[in-house]
């Protein structure tokens, strides 16, 4: 484990041509409300990413015991264990040299929040303005939800629409399917325009699936995933038309889960609006992922265990492109789910805070 922890170190060393260190300020005060997968991966980043130095983690809110909160971000399932110590300490967890306080409570706002520049809102729960705004009432300056959510002022994607972030103070990262897919469909529009497309994503399993058959409300989504491919609905493409308000209604959309944990993809069927030949599609989107900065690109056959950690929002396969009769394109690529995704978390929290500092 040590050995794939030192190979994943180099190999996010050669990737942080991402977002530059400039989209993140010098200083950023957050707190992390809601410490599981993406709370924990949010952390992680923070913690081990050189890039992520001048972020001060106020305070980390979670419901779990203070000892399940250590345990659970030292020896991670899907990334591995933490290189670093763990430890509890009164009421706080220290790692790395950092002592970082750990609360337990259900409603945000019996914290006292003032100084902290935002919250990164990481429940899943925030789905009314009472309980996305509760940063803001316990004295945070801003809120970023990790998830779609009808509450909030504006929905920002990095690659996408983060030109028009303006002045919000509550604002959803979307999903990570989002995050993958509208960068995508936005570039794709710009090489040749797009009539219409459908986007399938082969997303790993989560835990609103239960390992082994259990009731849930979708009783295909009641089947265990850690068993089969789950066919189920997806949130991407309904949020398509907030972010690229002019391909409303042309972008349609499904997902299969399957038993893997980690790194899921995106299969994107374009009917073009011009004609275009393989190799100029290919060579005008490898050429427009390299100046997204949220875009990667490989031309190597690549398996979703190879992606692993990857902090790009959509890593392109080369190798899977096709185009059909100079109209219909056919565009493969791979995402970590949870590493992409909390990326663009700290990418668009940079984003809020820079200049209202």
């Amino acid at each position: 484990m040590r050995q794939q922890w030192l190979i994943w170190q180099l190999n996010e060393a050669l990737r942080l041509r991402l977002i530059s260190d400039a989209a993140i300020p010098c200083r950023m005060r957050i707190a992390i409300n809601g410490f599981g997968r993406i709370g924990r991966t949010i952390l992680r980043q923070i913690l081990t990413l050189p890039q992520h130095a001048g972020i001060e983690v106020v305070c980390i809110n979670d419901i779990a015991p203070l000892e399940t909160c250590a345990y659970l971000f030292q020896y991670d399932s899907t990334y591995g264990p933490l290189p670093q110590e763990v430890h509890t300490q009164g009421y706080a967890i220290s790692v790395a040299g950092r002592v970082i306080p750990v609360s337990h409570s259900a409603d945000l706002t019996m914290l006292d929040l003032n100084g902290v520049d935002i919250v990164l809102e990481c429940t899943g729960i925030a789905r009314t303005s009472d309980v996305a705004q509760r940063g803001l009432v316990a004295g945070a300056k801003s809120v970023l939800i990790s998830g779609p959510s009808p509450a909030a002022e504006t929905t920002i994607v990095m690659g996408a629409n983060d030109a028009d972030l303006g002045d919000a103070r509550v604002v959803s990262n979307a999903s990570c399917t989002t995050n993958a897919l509208a960068p995508l469909i936005k570039v794709i529009d710009q090489i040749t325009g797009i009539d219409r497309a459908h986007m399938t994503t082969i997303h790993c399993y989560t835990n609103s699936q239960p390992m082994i058959d259990a009731p849930r409300g979708d009783l295909a989504r009641s089947r265990g995933g850690a068993q089969s491919m789950v066919p189920t609905t997806t949130s991407a493409t309904d949020l398509i038309g907030q972010i690229l308000p002019h391909l409303q209604d042309r972008i349609s959309g499904a997902a299969v889960r399957v038993p893997t944990a980690s790194v899921s993809a995106v299969d994107l069927v374009v009917q073009m609006a011009a004609d275009m030949a393989e190799n100029d599609f290919i060579a005008a989107l490898k050429q427009a992922a390299n100046d997204e900065l949220v875009l990667g690109w490989t031309n190597q056959p690549l398996v979703s265990s190879d992606l692993r950690a990857r902090a790009e929002s959509l890593i392109i396969a080369e190798p899977e492109i096709r185009v059909t009769n100079r109209r219909q394109a056919r565009v493969f690529g791979w995402y970590d789910n949870e590493w992409g995704f909390s990326a663009r978390m700290l990418d668009v929290a940079g984003l809020m805070t820079k200049g209202r500092l």
